[in-house]
């Protein structure tokens, strides 16, 4: 005896004319890139603005509030008087040419240096320690004979700017033109290719990366050498750094934090462009990055 189940014409033409609704809906590519890409951004300042109330209104007794005033106080106080912005801003465009004066000539010197570097091991071992000792002598014994020898304006700054931020660029380019592998090495040795060969066709192309995270490195350390040479450099107009320094003398704390908080921003620009241009010059060669 069959057991067998028939379905009536109607009830089979249904069955297959009925759309599968998908369980789950996906998100597409783009906006959870978007969103990855944006949540952060709004959640690192807003949790350090929590973190900001937190201590000036539970930690901070009420006869110290002062010391550490509340962001819309510091908002308030500030962005809507003339007579503070102006001069602010000013002096922070000066402290960013300053900057990016410094970044280009570290970023021309230091992989000059490290091209001369890669190309023996005694050149390497002759010029390498010069380069450890700019990195590990402190900025602020060097300051004072700068001032000295140079004058204490633009050109001092740059200076400082260059002493502090050249370091990675000769150390993260030295690495990268060492980093080509020993076959492409041979490759080209057997087709007698000369120094100059080696190092734009393979050492170079193999050094990107490591060129990029010294550039980066380098960025961030610009703008720390800007706010030094500024911070003790006080002839001709005032960077942001001198104007730290006068705010801190006379206590004027919502100006001190509104100047700290441009300068945060100064430095997170200048890192996230130079993060960019890494991610859309080695993206390419190496994948997303």
């Amino acid at each position: 005896m069959s057991t067998e189940l028939v379905v009536g014409p109607d009830i089979a033409a249904a069955t297959e004319a009925a759309p599968v609704e998908p369980t789950t809906r996906r998100t597409p590519p783009l906006l959870r890139r978007a969103v990855a890409k944006v949540v952060p951004m709004i959640a690192a300042p807003g949790g350090l603005a929590g973190l900001w109330y937190l201590v000036t209104y539970v930690v901070l007794s009420e006869d110290k509030r002062f010391l550490l005033p509340p962001p819309h106080q510091v908002f308030g106080e500030t962005l809507g008087r003339p007579e503070i912005m102006q001069p602010m801003l000013a002096a922070l465009w000066q402290s960013v040419q300053v900057a990016l004066a410094g970044l280009l000539i570290s970023v021309v010197i230091g992989m000059a240096w490290a091209m001369v570097m890669a190309q023996t091991r005694l050149l390497e071992k002759v010029l390498y320690p010069y380069a450890v000792i700019l990195q590990t002598v402190p900025i602020l014994a060097l300051t004072p004979l700068i001032g000295i020898w140079m004058g204490y304006g633009i050109s001092a700054r740059i200076v400082v700017c260059v002493i502090i931020a050249v370091f990675p660029m000769i150390a993260n380019t030295l690495f990268g033109l060492q980093s080509a592998t020993a076959p492409a090495h041979d490759l080209f040795t057997l087709n007698r290719a000369t120094r100059l060969q080696r190092l734009l066709k393979l050492q170079l192309p193999a050094a990107m990366p490591a060129i990029f995270t010294g550039l980066r490195n380098a960025a961030g350390l610009s703008v720390i050498g800007v706010i030094v040479g500024d911070f003790y450099f006080q002839q001709g107009s005032p960077g942001i750094g001198g104007l730290l320094r006068v705010y801190t003398l006379r206590l004027s704390m919502e100006p001190l934090f509104m100047a700290i908080i441009l300068t945060a921003l100064f430095g997170v620009v200048v890192f996230s462009a130079f993060a960019a241009l890494d991610r859309a010059v080695i993206g390419k060669w190496y994948g997303e990055r």
